[in-house]
């Protein structure tokens, strides 16, 4: 078990996982951008350190000062919560490199999975049938030529995104070269990755996850199937599960 925790988030995630930590009895670290200086999470963490100024990229975004904070502070691990660096692999290697156990996924895993473009790639060369779309794109340029020979509406979406970000609907060509360069500069500013592809915009679904929890020994369970569906802005509201 371990003693002290460092979590690489903020806000509503960043307290849950406080909370979680002080019934375990698990010592937490947050870290925090000047302008969250006066933020929930840093109130309710047994120690908190500054790592950058206001910008994501300046703080939460940038992996090596999160691991120097780990490293000062002693933490034995870090949590990245959800977005951020969660699902970057670049940041789970330097974590395992400095001896840091990064909760989540290995590098390996996250490398496949968390990036959408490549996870998209795996599912085809394992015969899993994908939604209509592309790799990734150059430019708005590509992305109108990809969009016509898949058939207006269609989605734009950031191989490195979540929760919501990095996606717009384009239902015309002429909404193309504005909604590429929105969605891509967003995804730029929330994840550190601009790169962007094209899936097929699919009205009336459903949005069904399942999602699985292994440990390092290889051991694998389901959790479950959850109904996604309500939404606003592209980020779940409600989340339903037997």
């Amino acid at each position: 078990m371990f003693t002290k925790l460092l979590i690489a988030n903020r806000g509503e995630i960043a307290v849950r996982i406080i909370r979680a930590c002080k019934e375990m009895g698990i010592y937490t670290v947050a870290v925090y951008s000047e302008a969250d200086r006066e933020s929930l999470h840093v109130a309710l963490a047994d120690q908190a350190i500054c790592i950058g100024g206001p910008r994501a990229e300046e703080s939460y975004l940038d992996g090596g000062r999160i691991v120097a904070a780990a490293l000062a502070t002693r933490a034995q691990a870090i949590h990245p919560g959800y977005g951020f660096l969660s699902e970057n692999a670049e940041f789970a290697a330097l974590c395992q490199k400095h001896g840091i156990v990064f909760i989540g996924p290995s590098a390996e895993i996250i490398a496949k999975m968390g990036d959408k473009d490549t996870a998209r790639r795996l599912m085809k060369e394992n015969g899993v049938p994908t939604t209509p779309g592309t790799d990734i794109l150059k430019d708005a340029k590509e992305a109108l030529e990809a969009a016509g020979k898949i058939g207006y509406p269609v989605f734009l979406k950031a191989s490195a995104g979540g929760g919501g970000k990095g996606i717009r609907l384009v239902e015309h060509p002429e909404e193309m070269e504005r909604a590429f360069q929105t969605a891509s500069n967003e995804a730029e500013k929330a994840f550190g990755d601009g790169r962007m592809y094209m899936e097929k915009y699919l009205n009336p679904v459903k949005h069904i996850e399942v999602q699985l929890l292994a440990d390092e020994k290889g051991n694998t369970v389901c959790l479950g199937e959850r109904e996604c569906s309500i939404q606003r802005n592209n980020q779940k509201l409600i989340e339903e599960s037997p």
